[in-house]
């Protein structure tokens, strides 16, 4: 049993030494921000905002069109008889008759005032243009965030591996030890039974230690979209040393309102929807025409003959001014305004429901942030502790003086506290990215492709 786990553990803990790719955290990021599909999607959208602009602003012209024609006829008639006026038969003989008409035209309309409603549609589509962009930055914020809280997840269960891999070295010196008292007669052969468990269950969880580190360097790959079978290695873009300057990181925020007024400054998605809203508001007022008449003009040039040498000697112009005046339409404005207006008040309450949701952030990430700072403050004192209390057991144990659940208490003490220390430090840097994207001060650009 026993050869057979440690076969299985040497399996396991041989790593592919070549052939390795190192993936940064930069380059992480970079990737998620260069192959996400949700990000590639919105990006191919706002090239379809960009049209609608672009037609808006055409809606302001007038357009043009021109047109051109050629017909041909051909009459056959067989003949026959034709009584005149004075009642004789006329015989009328057979005939082929072929004409052929050639004719330009060149015109087109230009809407002169429509109760305003085309240049509100201008200014509606700049804003669901500008909208769009805002949104994409918010997108490019949060997978930057998800990039580094799934990085920090691999970096955090190679930081338990290696915990695992020291305490599995630990039990077995530490087994070695007992069985050499044991032989000597100092100890009984209990305290060898005992030590063979604690160090099999060492095995054990470094087993689900190695485990877990495969799950969560998938998991990354997958959403970076990279080949899970690859052997990638991963750097730390932090130095975890015994004590991490939390008081440094904590210099970057301010108390919750200055940051929550922050937060509404610079926050991407915060500004598109009062971008949306005010999108709205021009929608009310494009319903509105419909209560105005509409002035257009229309202008035309054309020419025509039965022959293309002739077709420019009758020239033929017109303009015209046509003036319409909504009358009934039954009731199909009076909907299309109260329609815009109820857009109006669902973006505001879309609006309100943000603010109260971004004020929720802040505050939830800044007592997350200090929370964590006290959880590593107090994980690492307790990792020192703890550390000197497994040697003062240890060597009281050697001396005969101390008893070895002593010891295997003390042992699984000191790797809890380091495996609490771990997850302290990366829940503190996670802390601390989430809350800088809620702030909105979450930077991307330093990692898109120049």
């Amino acid at each position: 049993m026993k050869k057979g786990l440690l076969a299985v553990l040497i399996l396991i803990m041989v790593q592919p030494i070549f052939g390795q790719k190192l993936l940064t955290f930069d380059e992480a990021i970079r990737i998620g921000l260069q192959g996400n599909p949700l990000l590639n999607k919105q990006s191919n959208n706002l090239s379809i905002s960009k049209s609608q602009l672009k037609s808006a602003y055409g809606d302001l012209l007038p357009n043009l069109g021109a047109s051109a024609s050629w017909g041909w006829q051909r009459i056959d008639d067989a003949g026959g008889t034709q009584v005149d006026f004075f009642g004789n038969v006329v015989p009328i003989p057979a005939s082929q008759n072929d004409s052929r008409s050639y004719s330009l035209g060149l015109g087109g309309n230009w809407r002169l005032f429509d109760g305003l409603a085309n240049w509100s549609n201008v200014s509606q589509k700049e804003k669901n243009l500008e909208s769009a962009e805002l949104s994409l930055e918010k997108l490019k914020q949060d997978i930057v965030y998800r990039t580094s809280e799934l990085y920090y997840l691999v970096l955090n269960a190679e930081e338990m591996k290696k915990v695992r891999e020291e305490n599995v070295k630990f039990n077995q010196k530490f087994l070695e030890t007992v069985e050499e008292r044991h032989r000597l007669g100092a100890v009984a052969m209990a305290d060898v039974y005992s030590q063979q468990v604690q160090a099999g269950n060492a095995e054990l969880l470094l087993i689900e230690a190695e485990n877990n580190y495969e799950i969560t360097k998938s998991n990354l790959l997958n959403y970076l979209g990279l080949d899970v079978l690859e052997e990638y290695s991963f750097a730390n873009p932090y130095e975890i040393d015994e004590q991490i300057n939390t008081e440094k990181y904590l210099k970057e925020f301010d108390e919750i309102t200055v940051m929550v007024n922050q937060a509404f400054e610079k926050r991407s998605d915060y500004k598109s929807q009062k971008l949306m809203l005010e999108s709205a508001e021009d929608g009310v007022t494009i319903a509105n025409s419909g209560y105005y008449p509409s002035l257009s003009g229309n202008y035309s040039f054309s020419t025509g003959a039965i022959s293309p040498g002739d077709l420019f000697n009758r020239k033929i112009y017109s303009a015209g001014l046509t003036l319409s005046l909504p009358i009934y339409s039954n009731w199909n404005t009076e909907l299309a305004v109260q329609s815009a207006i109820v857009g109006v008040k669902n973006q505001e309450e879309d609006l309100s429901a943000l603010e109260r949701n971004i004020k929720i952030e802040v505050k939830q990430g800044y007592l997350d942030l200090t929370a964590a700072k006290k959880s590593l403050d107090v994980a690492s004192k307790t990792v020192v502790s703890s550390g000197e209390n497994r040697k003062i057991n240890q060597e009281r144990y050697n001396l005969g003086s101390g008893t070895i659940l002593d010891v295997l208490q003390a042992d699984r003490d000191y790797t809890d506290a380091l495996r609490n220390k771990i997850n302290a430090e990366y829940n503190f840097y996670k802390s601390k990215d989430a809350l800088k994207n809620s702030i909105g001060n979450l930077d991307y650009k330093k990692f898109e492709l120049k």
